[in-house]
């Protein structure tokens, strides 16, 4: 009898302690994001068989611009993703970059990573050159700025 009362009390306090947990993590969840960032998804579209060339100019040449953001504050996070399975020539993407700062003013700064290329790069005549080669084996690029909505 002692063990089935001790086994409804180890019930009933794993209950509580699951209740609490999920409360605890639904109000972190509606905190959410700064009404302030500014959401931008890249998607790039490269010559075929080029994507993963293209992918690794672009994290060697300019994810760490963005990092050099993100370690200031301007740029809230960067998120990079490519495609499992492949679509329709029209509406193909090779590789997608969400950028989220930390407000649209930071989003429109042309200067944003200029303070950190001469600090990547000293040779910025051979970032030049690469950076031209990533555009040469690019088809098509376009930016969609976005904004999460409130289900609720």
């Amino acid at each position: 009898m002692n063990e089935i009362i001790n086994a409804k009390k180890s019930l009933t306090l794993a209950a509580i302690f699951i209740c609490l947990f999920y409360q605890a993590t639904v109000a972190q969840n509606n905190s959410g994001p700064s009404k302030d960032y500014f959401t931008i998804e890249n998607y790039y579209k490269a010559k075929w068989g080029y994507a993963s060339e293209f992918i690794d100019l672009w994290k060697k040449n300019h994810y760490p611009l963005l990092k050099k953001a993100k370690e200031k504050g301007d740029i809230i996070n960067v998120i990079a993703e490519r495609p499992i399975l492949h679509s329709g020539e029209d509406t193909r993407w090779d590789f997608k970059v969400t950028i989220i700062f930390k407000n649209v003013q930071a989003a429109f700064d042309a200067d944003l990573t200029t303070p950190y290329r001469k600090q990547l790069y000293p040779d910025l005549d051979k970032l030049e050159k690469d950076e031209q080669h990533r555009f040469e084996i690019l088809i098509a690029h376009w930016d969609v700025m976005v904004d999460q909505l409130d289900l609720n």
